[in-house]
Formats: C-alpha cells, structure tokens, sequence
C-alpha cells in the first residue's frame, strides 16, 4: 500500500470468500495486516489442510471484487512521475500475485516497468539486487528490512499497518506520512549524488 488503496476492494474479497467458503473471515482485521504472503493471513482462518484451496478461490474472486474499489494513495502519481522525470526505472515489488497487481495499475492507468509478485521479506532483496535498485519505497517492517539486506535505500511510508517509529527500527532511511514529499527527497538525493561524484 504504498501506491494503491486496495483496503476497500480486499475487504470485499475476504467477505466474498466467507460467502463462498461458509468460513467467517473478520475482513476488517484481515486489512488491517496487509503485507505479509496470502497465505500467512489464509492460516489464521482455514485449517492447514484448506489453505490451498481458499487461496485458489480468494484469487479467482479478486479480480471482480478488488480492483475497481481501489484508487491511487495520496501523492503516489506525482512520485512516479518525479521518478521518470529523473529518467528512472519503476519496478513494482509485492507479495500480491502479478497478475492481480498488474490488474491493478493497468485499471489506474499506472504504467510501470516491471512487476515481480509473490515475494516477501528477504526475496525483495533478492529482486532489488537483481534489478541495480537505488531505492526502495515501502509500507512493511519486511521492506525496510529487504533494503537493509539489499543494501538500497528504504523509504517508509505509513499508509499500510506498520508505524513510523517500526518502520524507522526496521531500517528505514527516511518515513513519510504520504508520498506527497517524495519528489524533493528524490530531488536531493540526486543533487547529493552528483554532488559526491564531482559532477
């Protein structure tokens, strides 16, 4: 959640799951942990036996249930335009599954360069490190701690479950409310960039 607000469309999901499931789902409470893999939330409802069964149904209800309910956080378009702008690359990182991000921004209208999906913690440091990353901008104790592994720069934004203070202790170089501010931190890095090179 750190370019979308998917809260209202995911809610909706877990509640069309419990429909279809006949096991009752707190959607409210499943929001409120977004971040982690699916099936980390999946455990705390269903046996272990039928996880992989409500995850295949979970999926096939996202894409009438999620997408359209979702609309872009505040000040996300305008970081990725700072982004292009300072010609870099946009690369979605996230324990959603592709395809279903992918949904996502193609609804908004978001263009991006690359979505690699159903990865957490540690393998986003793996995909930051394969992509030359130069920074990193998340919601999730578990992205700030990918950057810290992958030797990126983490910021931090406290749109999804995680407070600033988490988000700091977790290796954040810096935590914003929004991404409102992001273009001027953007902006800085880049001048103190050149400015280290001697450019």
């Amino acid at each position: 959640m750190t370019l979308l607000d998917t809260r209202r469309g995911i809610a909706a999901t877990w509640r069309a799951l419990t429909v279809r499931t006949g096991v009752r789902v707190d959607a409210e409470l499943a929001v409120s942990r977004l971040g982690p893999p699916l099936r980390q939330e999946m455990s705390e409802w269903f046996p272990s036996e039928r996880i992989e069964e409500a995850v295949s149904i979970y999926r096939s209800l996202y894409p009438d249930h999620a997408i359209a309910p979702s609309v872009a956080l505040p000040g996300a378009l305008e970081a990725l335009v700072a982004v292009r702008e300072a010609g870099g690359r946009i690369v979605v990182i996230t324990s959603k599954l592709g395809r279903l991000a992918e949904l996502h921004l193609a609804h908004l209208g978001i263009s991006v360069d690359h979505v690699y999906g159903d990865v957490f913690h540690a393998q986003k440091a793996d995909v930051l490190r394969a992509v030359g990353a130069s920074l990193y901008i998340g919601d999730h104790v578990a992205d700030m701690q990918a950057g810290v592994l992958a030797e990126v720069p983490a910021v931090g934004v406290t749109s999804g479950p995680c407070s600033a203070d988490e988000l700091r202790a977790a290796g954040a170089t810096i935590v914003f409310e929004d991404l409102h501010p992001f273009p001027a931190f953007l902006h800085r890095m880049i001048s103190v960039g050149r400015a280290g090179s001697g450019d």
